[in-house]
């Protein structure tokens, strides 16, 4: 049924908002863990953030909370492994779909959800990024996190965070180290890939335009200089997955006619504006 779904909803033949009021209906009730993440993440990252216009997005992320939060009411107290791994499954769907700092502030600080799981590094770190990307902590709380978790993980999101803040001397930073023209400075390709997925953030449109058309060019550049694994993680991580608009369409085939980018580039830019068509055609546009 849910790929089914998710199938019509891409294909324009069921509209995102009635994939949105089934999740809200069955998914409470649902104890398949594949079943239940496959949805939640389907709904969030492409219904919330691609499919649906921006005006209709916080009802869809408030949806989604709902959702979560049906779902830890219904396993409190669970002690098998399926009941566990429903709430962590809905405990990341309630970080990532949170709108304020509420409740997941109190997660942080508390160290452990309500009820469990207590918060791992890999919670800790996705509650810290969401409160960056809502504009709730500070560079210095991040240093503080990474202090306690200075592995390599650690360190990764640290960069997400950092890049993720609505600041435009961040902004700034975070592209400048992702597009670096000097060898001394490149960024390792996993610090390149969390601080691109920090970069770019529904929320943020207005602050980071100005680098969508930046976006292609440097990519190109940074592919040519770096090699085919980095450019894969331009292309993937680094393009500017939010602006579903016409513009960015047609810098990007405007990009791919005339710029030359390297094989493993065009191959990405190729699949992302697929999917970017792909969302337009959802919407209607």
């Amino acid at each position: 049924m849910w790929n089914a779904a998710r199938d019509m909803v891409r294909d324009g033949e069921l509209p995102p908002t009635a994939y949105l009021d089934a999740a809200r209906a069955h998914l409470p009730y649902e104890t398949d863990i594949a079943i239940v993440s496959g949805a939640l993440a389907f709904a969030r990252t492409q219904i919330a953030d691609r499919y649906l216009p921006a005006a209709d997005r916080p009802a869809a992320l408030n949806t989604l909370s709902t959702i979560a939060r049906d779902i830890l009411r219904r396993t409190e107290g669970s002690e098998n492994g399926d009941g566990q791994g429903l709430r962590l499954a809905a405990v990341r769907t309630f970080i990532d779909s949170a709108t304020t700092p509420d409740g997941i502030q109190d997660w942080l600080s508390g160290g452990s959800v309500p009820g469990g799981p207590a918060l791992d590094p890999e919670l800790r770190w996705r509650i810290l990024g969401r409160l960056a990307v809502l504009g709730a902590t500070t560079p210095a709380a991040i240093e503080d996190e990474l202090a306690r978790d200075p592995s390599a993980t650690g360190r990764q999101g640290a960069a997400t965070c950092h890049a993720a803040l609505p600041d435009p001397a961040a902004k700034q930073a975070a592209w400048d180290a992702l597009f670096a023209t000097d060898e001394h400075t490149d960024l390792s390709n996993y610090l390149f890939n969390a601080t691109a997925v920090g970069f770019w953030a529904p929320e943020q449109l207005d602050l980071v335009r100005p680098y969508v058309a930046r976006y292609f060019p440097e990519a190109v550049a940074l592919a040519a200089r770096r090699g085919p694994a980095l450019a894969e993680s331009a292309g993937r991580f680094a393009f500017p997955t939010p602006f579903v608009d016409t513009a960015t369409l047609e810098l990007g085939e405007e990009c791919l006619r005339t710029a030359d980018p390297s094989p493993a580039l065009r191959r990405k830019l190729i699949d992302q504006l697929d999917d970017l068509r792909r969302a337009l055609r959802v919407r209607g546009e």
